[in-house]
């Protein structure tokens, strides 16, 4: 009974001990086992690993790729034209001593505010040697390229591997935002405002030789017409003209009766004449003939 008694804290401890001094690494991690804060073991391969109980405390970090998003900062490029760039960056932790080194117990988080500070200051430097123009064309991968290798040695430091970068949005300041849109604005109304002038003066234009084609036609239509009534008044002077050579007699009756026609109208209420006036030649004569 004595003996049971002893043997069961023993082979509890003995368990427990056991127990402590596995862990598992996990496929996505890697592990430090640190021994009064100094690395004795680094466990890179998943799968059980082993320990001192009580002195050794072990420590996870991702093994995976992770991604950082580069805080935003205002660029200068050479022509002076200032841009707010947005930037993100893909990295991996590739040697875990080292790591533990620089960042200590701040780990991951302390990892990421230094190697923000790295791209920001690569980022600036890299883009300050070209021109906006090149920011924003097709230039813009090797740019990118040239951040991220620069970067890579500044981090290689922190004991971490700068992967990729890449310029999300690079846009202007709010303040240059405003005037560029402003001058953008003051361009497309003043190119509205050419656009009716040359309109108006091309109406004006139009208009002018539409009411050039109206007198050319009116003066023409006028000429015709002058030149068409004094050809027909000279056709009827001559049709005039040769009846009166065929019977002058009959063409001053014709004539005497257009005349009375004219005169003697409803219109006209009087006539003052002499009795023996010529105008009634005709209507005085008994057979119709001119008085001789």
């Amino acid at each position: 009974m004595r003996k049971s008694t002893f043997i069961l804290p023993v082979v509890f401890i003995a368990i427990v001990g056991v127990l402590s001094s596995i862990f598992i690494v996990d496929e996505r991690e890697r592990a430090l086992v640190l021994r009064f804060g100094r690395v004795v073991d680094v466990k890179e391969d998943p799968g059980l690993a082993f320990k001192l109980p009580i002195f050794d405390e072990v420590v996870r970090y991702d093994d995976r790729i992770l991604s950082i998003d580069v805080q935003p900062l205002e660029v200068t490029p050479l022509d002076d034209r200032r841009l707010v760039v947005d930037a993100f960056a893909r990295y991996r932790i590739a040697d875990l001593n080292q790591f533990r080194q620089a960042v200590g117990v701040g780990g991951i988080p302390v990892a990421e505010d230094r190697l923000d500070r790295i791209l920001r200051a690569e980022t600036r430097e890299v883009l300050g040697s070209v021109s906006s123009k090149d920011i924003l064309s097709s230039d813009r991968a090797a740019l990118m390229l040239r951040i991220r290798n620069s970067a890579i040695a500044e981090a290689r430091a922190l004991g971490v591997s700068v992967i990729d970068v890449r310029l999300k949005a690079t846009d202007l300041p709010q303040a240059n935002l405003e005037a560029t849109f402003n001058r953008m604005k003051a361009e497309r109304e003043r190119e509205a405002t050419d656009e009716r002038a040359r309109g108006k003066e091309a109406a004006q234009r139009i208009r002018a030789q539409a009411d050039r084609t109206v007198v050319e036609l009116v003066s023409d239509a006028n000429r015709e017409a002058e030149i068409i009534r004094g050809e027909a008044d000279a056709e009827r002077n001559s049709i005039f003209a040769e009846a009166y050579g065929a019977d002058p007699e009959f063409f001053e009756f014709y004539r005497s009766l257009t005349a009375y026609e004219n005169a003697l109208r409803g219109g006209n209420s009087s006539m003052v004449l002499s009795p023996d006036s010529e105008f009634f030649n005709y209507l005085k004569s008994p057979t119709g003939q001119a008085g001789r």
